[in-house]
């Protein structure tokens, strides 16, 4: 028979293939948090990613998701945590713990136990990381036969970096992820810039906090949410400034709030992005849930890995295919 649950919380460092590089700087490792539920007969788990950009940290995260312990062997569920830990990476890997092991004592996968289509294949963008034109354009080359690429931007000079990536990638489709790196007064021009290279959308031009300047803006390219979005508390503030959301599942706190924003959003007329962190496969997997419903899919955060866990996520050329019960769910 099962027993309480038991938790067990691991730190986890993944080297990264080369490094990353975006607006507010590099990195050449993911720090992940992986919490572990065990009933003696079945475990689950989930991973997040502490983000500094929104105060968290792998020791502040582990704390948060320790501090629970009690109310786990209890019996805590999803709908509980919710109301326990705020949205963010460490209610991430609990909620997506509770889904895996649901479905393990199940036997049966989270798509069916949440009523949502099965995970299927999808084309993933490849992110070049910010660097100097001439570096993004050997990037972009070598990752030129890739359907879609997403082009870190956000520091002076942006166009001409985004003039070289498209130079180098003819055939590409291109997404411009600027971390918050413009200011109002550089907007324009950047866009320009993004229109004559003919980039499809644009992630979160203008710091969260000064995202104000959007609303009226006449703007020849999507613009989409991401760090302005965390779970459906914060959708109201974006109509007018935004089209687009990026839902990441360390931002709603897991995916049972991810569901929940992907559904509010859709009634309000956005479209949606499905993203991530650096991560292993055991965070990209929850995510794929979501990204049939997805207009653009950003789940190469494990691609970019030197290497990955066991039982990881299938990458091909362009696509990334859905784990088996072995990694997740």
């Amino acid at each position: 028979m099962p027993t309480a649950l038991s938790l067990n919380v691991l730190v986890e460092r993944w080297p990264i293939a080369g490094a990353f590089t975006i607006s507010r700087g590099s990195k050449t490792e993911a720090e992940v948090v992986v919490a572990e539920l065990d009933d003696g007969l079945y475990r689950g788990r989930g991973e997040c990613v502490p983000y500094p950009r929104y105060g968290e940290t792998a020791e502040g995260v582990s704390a948060a998701i320790a501090a629970l312990a009690p109310q786990i062997a209890a019996g805590l569920d999803r709908a509980a945590l919710q109301g326990l830990l705020p949205p963010g990476a460490a209610r991430n890997a609990l909620d997506c713990a509770l889904w895996d092991l649901a479905a393990k004592r199940a036997g049966r996968p989270v798509h069916e136990l949440a009523g949502l289509s099965p995970p299927a294949p999808q084309v993933t963008a490849y992110t070049i990381s910010l660097g100097s034109p001439q570096a993004m354009a050997e990037a972009a080359a070598r990752a030129a036969r890739r359907p879609l690429l997403k082009v870190k931007l956000g520091q002076p000079g942006d166009a001409a970096r985004i003039r070289a990536v498209r130079a180098a990638a003819p055939g590409a489709a291109l997404i411009v992820d600027a971390n918050e790196g413009w200011t109002a007064d550089s907007l324009a021009a950047n866009l320009a810039a993004c229109a004559e290279a003919a980039v499809t959308l644009v992630e979160q031009p203008l710091p969260a906090a000064d995202d104000a300047a959007l609303a009226g803006f006449r703007h020849p390219i999507p613009i989409c949410a991401d760090e302005s979005v965390h779970d459906r508390a914060t959708l109201a503030r974006l109509a007018g400034k935004y089209e687009a959301i990026n839902i990441k599942l360390d931002k709603t706190g897991g995916l049972t709030e991810a569901l929940a924003l992907a559904d509010a959003a859709e009634r309000l007329g956005f479209t949606l992005m499905i993203g991530c962190m650096i991560s292993t496969s055991l965070a990209i997997a929850p995510a794929l849930l979501l990204a049939t419903r997805a207009r653009v899919v950003d789940l190469d955060g494990a691609l970019l890995l030197a290497r990955d866990r066991p039982h990881g996520l299938r990458y091909d050329e362009c696509r990334v295919h859905p784990g088996g019960a072995e990694l997740w769910g």
